[in-house]
């Protein structure tokens, strides 16, 4: 198995169809009959169908659809978004077909079973016109599901972006290779179902990449020759009053990730604490005061990572003028990779120079309102464009990006992000995020490089919380579960 596949954007789909040797007609009948089929299939019983066309390709791919279907013995009817004078091309060319197959064309559909959605394709970008949102709105309003061509109408292909109204598809059926509106949010909340359909196209290279379960194949497993700190040895930097949970399940998603041996470095005060609840990871109590480590503890933290792999710095560390002046000085003294993560990410806002200036590697791993807040903008436009606001983290501070949601995102400076989504509703969980940080100290204790080693742990995570959901359901998940399911995940 492959261990990305690609994500295509708007340009990349318009090179590929560019380098069709055959008549690009045939593109577009296929395309249309391709969805007609998935519609077919996944509504065998609906008798009336609306189809919403432009007057571009998009529209052209729903003539198609609506010809197929009066074939199928639907009764489909095709409102037109434009005057017809407008559509040309192959769109024109399909357009008379449907007429001649007695597709009937309407100022307004009636009431219908299945709705079509072919206003706008892979070329859409911005904000809809006026009149466009309307018909949006109008197909999100009905009764109907709505089937999207190639595309929910209102989302930027190689994006994700939502500029203004969106159709939200029930279907969505897409041709040749998924693009990046479909995955990334919050496009990919419009979707629905993706179905693609093979119109017969080479393929081809693309900017943006998909993250497999085969990328979890070039994660090193323990082998006959390991010792424990061969394997990969963690240390663990956090905990505070109130917070022994995060760095507690930090260190276990550790081990379970195949981590030889896991140290945490936590306060002396709550020391107790986690001597009785990690009985595998051995525990260095660290100067604290009322429970958060205090600068004095550097000493005990920096002579603890001598034999460490990796260092897995603020789970549970608490947000005390302490605690940031600990992370600092950490970041400038430790010369092992680092995965920065809730506390430590708050420490580090209004300081990126601190990661900047580091030599090894560093990964950060934010949700939206920690990126923003390390980006000084709005959690509301990370949420809105998150492919540039992941690459806008990983170029300011000079580390590997993870951005957290179901769409994962991973960027390094100067390279391409890479999707990561896997996972299911389920991570949605208080120490989720704890786990993941785990998981990727210890794929960077291994010795794996920095994007790959956050990648594979995004997906490694992703596949534990199929693996939970099977057992526990997802309704309920909760870290632990995760953290049960990372060795049967890596171990298939």
């Amino acid at each position: 198995m492959s261990s990305l596949e690609p994500l295509y954007t708007a340009e990349e789909m318009r090179a590929a169809e560019a380098a069709y040797a055959g008549p690009t007609l045939e593109l577009m009948e296929r395309a249309g009959k391709g969805v007609a089929e998935a519609l077919l299939r996944r509504y065998p019983d609906a008798r009336r169908v609306a189809v919403a066309c432009g007057t571009g390709a998009n529209g052209g791919d729903g003539f198609v659809v609506a010809a197929e279907l009066a074939r199928a013995g639907k009764d489909c009817a095709v409102r037109l978004l434009g005057p017809e004078e407008k559509v040309a091309g192959d769109a024109a060319v399909t357009l008379a077909r449907a007429k001649e197959a007695g597709v009937p064309f309407v100022d307004q559909t009636g009431p219908a079973d299945v709705a079509v959605d072919a206003l706008f394709g892979t070329g859409f970008s911005g904000t809809p016109r006026p009149e466009a949102a309307r018909a949006i709105g109008e197909l999100n309003a009905g009764a109907a599901p709505v089937v999207a061509v190639d595309l929910p109408s209102g989302v930027d292909a190689s994006t994700g972006r939502v500029g203004g109204a969106a159709v939200q598809a029930a279907l969505t059926v897409t041709f040749h290779a998924l693009k990046a509106g479909h995955v990334i949010a919050p496009g990919r909340f419009h979707a629905g179902e993706t179905v693609v359909v093979d119109i017969g196209l080479d393929p081809g290279t693309t900017r943006l990449r998909r993250a497999t379960a085969g990328i979890l194949d070039l994660v090193p497993r323990r082998t006959e020759r390991d010792n424990k700190y061969s394997a990969g040895s963690v240390l663990v930097v956090g905990g505070s009053r109130g917070l022994t949970g995060a760095p507690s399940l930090t260190s276990e998603a550790a081990l379970r990730a195949g981590a030889g041996i896991v140290t945490a470095c936590v306060p002396a005060s709550l020391n107790l604490v986690f001597e009785q609840r990690l009985v595998e990871v051995m525990t260095r109590p660290c100067p604290d005061e009322e429970g958060a480590l205090v600068p004095a503890a550097a000493d005990e933290i920096l002579a603890a990572a001598v034999r460490a792999g990796a260092v897995a710095l603020g789970p549970g560390l608490g947000r005390t003028d302490g605690t940031r002046a600990l992370a600092g000085f950490l970041l400038d003294r430790l010369d092992k990779p680092v995965v920065l993560d809730a506390d430590g990410l708050w420490a580090l806002a209004g300081h990126l120079d601190w990661v900047f200036s580091r030599d090894a590697a560093t990964v950060l791993t934010p949700h939206a309102g920690e990126l923003g807040r390390l980006l000084g903008r709005p959690s509301a436009w990370v949420s809105a464009d998150r492919l540039d606001a992941v690459q806008a983290g990983a170029d300011d501070t000079g580390a590997v990006v993870l951005l957290k949601g179901v769409d994962t995102l991973v960027a390094a400076p100067g390279r391409n992000p890479v999707v990561a989504d896997l996972g299911n509703a389920g991570l949605a969980t208080a120490g989720s995020g704890d786990v993941l940080t785990g998981v990727v100290g210890a794929f960077l204790a291994k010795g794996l490089e920095g994007s790959l080693a956050t990648t594979a742990a995004a997906a490694a995570c992703g596949v534990a919380s199929q693996l939970a959901a099977e057992r526990h359901g997802q309704a309920g998940m909760i870290a632990r579960d995760v953290i049960e399911s990372l060795s049967p995940a890596l171990s298939a």
